[in-house]
């Protein structure tokens, strides 16, 4: 029947022109951020069955036939996507972030969660890290001390810019370094060193600690410290400077008058009054901290070039938020102008058991459906997922060299099926002209 014939070429024809729409869309997205290539997969209609199969008869009676069975065309079955990675490319704009492994972003677009693997951020108005088209990014955001809780449900993920940071208080100073071995012999050595710590308000508050070797006392040190009062002149910190004894047999601290042991082996040695002219908390002192004999950071008597330091202290003067980062692990750091990091929040990311599944909603998201699974949200790198990769983006992974070799192979089935259309016309016009 030519009937057939047509219907066939035509369903050929409608197929291999999704085929051609395909391949144009991923032709046409081969530089979209994030973009995952399509491909078509053909898959013939019913057959129209002439004749059954007929058993073999008896030996020597003849023998079986097979089914005869007339194709009625082809249609698509599935339009799969290639969910490989794209390649990497550094754009170095902290608002980028590529994920290395498996797992989508998740945004919210009008209150619909969807997913993406497009990680071309940027911020809004209200400083909402949100994609290009407008989808807030999702995740957990940290309270004012830094602490983020990824158990809370989530939300938008806001990037304070300019946030002040307020100014906190010195609490603790921590030495290192070694002192000169000193044999209590000759003029005592003095070393001292200066450390820049902070009140209340943020004031800047210099404190020199001295360590002079006792006279005639092998091994054996006093220790004082010095701040400079507002107003002129100096405040000590100890009205009886604290004496520090060393073990002649290995070099460490044998004892410091006044200080206790912590639980880690390291002493705490207490400041005796606060320096005056200066903006205290109620109840506030100070401590200074000698790291646990053995540590690498311990305060040491051996001879050679003294390093003594006040090596760091906990508080702060007040800053702004002037930058961030994005960690692997998709926590977002703040840099602030006082030298200080605070976290932010942290990037969600979701899993599925069947990717290949989910919808495609255009602008790079994707929907969750009955066969995509429900989405398994957690931490970049937890889970299966991948890390992130900040300041990079993930690029389309079609591959221009298959899709313009399918191209041509499109073009060509398209025609061959024309061509049976025009075949058949001649038949039927050959039919007709028969008297």
């Amino acid at each position: 029947m030519a009937e057939r014939s047509l219907l066939a070429a035509v369903s050929g024809i409608d197929a291999n022109q999704t085929w051609l729409d395909e391949l144009g869309s991923n032709i046409a997205n081969a530089d979209t951020v994030g973009y995952k290539s399509q491909t078509v997969e053909f898959q013939d209609l019913l057959n129209e069955q002439i004749a059954g199969a007929q058993a073999p008869p008896a030996a020597g009676q003849g023998a079986g036939s097979n089914p005869i069975a007339v194709g009625s065309g082809t249609q698509v079955g599935a339009v799969s996507s290639d969910l490989s990675e794209g390649s990497l490319e550094q754009t170095g704009r902290s608002t980028d972030v590529a994920i290395q492994g498996n797992g989508y972003f998740v945004v919210n677009s009008g209150g619909q969660q969807l997913y993406t693997r497009d990680g071309s951020f940027t911020l809004d108005g209200n400083g909402d890290l949100a994609t290009q088209n407008g989808m807030l990014v999702m995740g957990w955001q940290a309270n004012n001390a830094g602490v983020i809780n990824t158990n809370a449900p989530l939300t938008g993920i806001t990037i304070p810019t300019g946030q002040n940071l307020g100014a906190t208080p010195t609490s603790q100073m921590t030495l290192a370094g070694n002192l000169p071995a000193w044999n209590g012999i000759g003029t005592p050595p003095v070393e001292a060193n200066t450390l820049n710590c902070y009140d209340a308000l943020g004031n800047v508050v210099p404190v020199t600690l001295t360590f002079t070797g006792v006279a005639g006392s092998a091994n054996t040190w006093t220790v004082q410290g010095t701040v400079p009062k507002p107003g002129g002149g100096t405040d000590t910190l100890w009205t009886t400077p604290p004496t520090v004894t060393f073990n002649p047999a290995n070099g460490q601290i044998a004892s410091v008058t006044g200080a206790t042991t912590n639980a880690d082996g390291s002493l705490s040695l207490p400041v005796g009054a606060m320096p005056a002219g200066y903006n205290w908390p109620a109840g506030d002192t100070w401590n200074v901290q000698f790291p646990a004999s053995g540590t690498p950071d311990a305060v040491t008597q051996f001879a050679g070039q003294q390093s003594i330091a006040l090596i760091s202290q906990d508080g702060y003067a007040a800053g702004s938020l002037v930058g961030f980062s994005i960690g692997a692990d998709g926590i977002i750091s703040g840099d602030f102008s006082n030298g200080r990091t605070l976290q932010l929040g942290e990037l969600a990311l979701a899993s599925f058991a069947n990717p290949g599944g989910l919808a495609d909603q255009g602008r790079g998201a994707y929907a969750a459906t009955a066969n995509s699974g429900q989405p398994l949200v957690g931490t970049p790198g937890s889970g299966g997922r991948g890390g992130l990769v900040s300041g990079a983006l993930e690029m389309s992974n079609v591959d221009l060299g298959n899709q313009l070799t399918s191209l041509i192979q499109a073009q060509e089935a398209y025609q061959a099926n024309t061509k049976v259309i025009t075949t058949t016309q001649q038949a039927i016009q050959s039919l007709e002209s028969i008297p």
